[in-house]
């Protein structure tokens, strides 16, 4: 069953975000995940607003969450924690 990274950010630090995008990029497709939304246009409902959302598909959770545990992404997460505040859940399609 299909599975979603759901991300909500906001970036203080640009240029190291820059460099974690690169990387985790390349991880969601290393592990079958596409892009559905990073960043846009976007209407806070409800909760804290956050400059950058981010929605990745893969096709199932266990692939989700290994992309989120392999070695190459785990390499820049603490880039991305350094250079934004965030939140990251994974959802599975129901």
């Amino acid at each position: 069953m299909t599975a979603y990274w759901i991300a909500h950010v906001t970036v203080h630090d640009e240029d190291g975000y820059a460099e974690y995008v690169k990387v985790a990029g390349e991880c969601v497709k290393a592990h079958g995940g596409a892009f559905l939304a990073r960043g846009g246009r976007h209407v806070t409902m409800e909760g804290p607003d956050h400059a950058r959302n981010v929605v990745a598909e893969f096709p199932t959770l266990e692939a989700a969450v290994a992309c989120y545990e392999s070695e190459a992404y785990q390499s820049v997460v603490g880039l991305a924690k350094a250079s934004a505040d965030r939140t990251l859940c994974i959802v599975e399609a129901g």
